[in-house]
């Protein structure tokens, strides 16, 4: 069974239509460095101590997450190494894997966004490893982001990879700059669903919602 491995750069680059991103020429130590300065002012701004010992350490703390954690999607450098495999056992049925822990960040208020990302595709003449769907939707999160977009992204990716435009990716998430702040609804769940080929209609779209858990009863 022969492999291939697919340049990150490449699919992160051919993928980011219409995401906001300029890139700079920052190292991601200058990046914190800069953060914390900006996010010491912020806090200063609001009436916080930063020289009390419980604040001293959190604009670095906050700057060190945002780079190295929860915007590490920003960096084509970490998109994951993905290796498809030859379908040499021609498997030609759907392929669903569920419940995709979804960490994002929304982008207009800067709150978190979490839920489910769950993901199908039909193999042509390649297959990939369960793990590096979830690699590719973590790497897709990792930024800030809206919900639609995320979806898109994902399902875009895995088609450029797989070689296929049969690949479907549906997400459910909480949204909690809804559940925090404006209406204050904590119980109110998102769902996006970007489908490609056969997912598009027939029993292929039926058996991929039949296998999820209805919107009303998933539990974030």
């Amino acid at each position: 069974m022969s492999t291939d491995a697919i340049s990150g750069a490449l699919i992160a680059v051919t993928s980011e239509s219409g995401y906001p991103h300029l890139v700079n020429s920052l190292s991601d130590d200058e990046k914190i460095a800069r953060i914390e300065h900006h996010f010491a002012e912020i806090m200063t701004t609001l009436g916080l101590d930063i020289d009390h010992d419980s604040l001293r350490r959190s604009p670095h703390r906050y700057a060190k997450m945002l780079v190295n954690e929860l915007f590490s999607g920003l960096s084509s450098e970490n998109f994951p190494r993905i290796t498809t495999l030859e379908n040499s056992f021609g498997y030609d049925q759907p392929l669903i894997e569920t419940n995709i822990a979804i960490h994002s960040v929304c982008e207009h208020h800067f709150v978190p966004i979490v839920g489910y990302s769950h993901i199908a595709y039909i193999p042509g003449e390649r297959v990939i490893g369960l793990s590096k769907l979830n690699r590719i939707a973590e790497y897709y999160a990792r930024r800030p982001q809206v919900q639609e977009r995320l979806t898109c992204q994902i399902r875009a990716t895995l088609s450029q990879v797989l070689e296929t435009e049969n690949v479907a990716v549906v997400i459910d998430a909480l949204h909690f700059c809804v559940r925090m702040r404006g209406i204050q609804d904590r119980d109110a769940l998102t769902r996006t669903a970007d489908l490609g080929g056969k997912f598009r209609a027939g029993d292929e779209r039926r058996d991929l919602f039949a296998s999820l858990t209805k919107l009303s009863e998933v539990d974030i």
